[in-house]
């Protein structure tokens, strides 16, 4: 059930977010601990036309670096992956649906650590399914 009072804070969503990893099954959480995990309210203007998004409340997550699935040894010195979760996308989606707050948040987080291992659109929805 939904609260009323302030909306939750970027450290809330954080909260959730690093919660959901925690219970990552194996291989996956073994995986992901170089990969930085940030809460901005927005994504970047330069992030939105790289991928021709005209509305910020469009993008409530993204993965940024290279996919396990097509790294090379060549690769070093590069920045470290990053998963993006966007505050102010995330709650307005969560204030219009019936999604829980923690289910919404591990959703989008969910759909974006699946992008760092490569997986399809079906393995990322089945590992979703296995955590819940």
């Amino acid at each position: 059930m939904r609260r009323f009072g302030q909306p939750p804070s970027a450290d809330e969503i954080e909260a959730i977010a690093r919660s959901t990893l925690e219970r990552l099954p194996e291989p996956f959480a073994r995986s992901l601990g170089d990969v930085v995990l940030l809460v901005h309210e927005f994504a970047e203007d330069s992030m939105l036309a790289e991928m021709g998004i005209d509305d910020p409340f469009e993008l409530s997550g993204l993965y940024e670096g290279i996919p396990l699935t097509e790294r090379s040894v060549e690769q070093s010195g590069t920045l470290p992956e990053r998963i993006f979760l966007f505050r102010r996308p995330i709650l307005d989606e969560w204030a219009g649906g019936e999604d829980t707050l923690e289910h919404l948040v591990a959703h989008v987080l969910i759909h974006e650590v699946g992008h760092h291992f490569g997986l399809s659109d079906d393995d990322i929805h089945a590992l979703e399914e296995s955590m819940e």
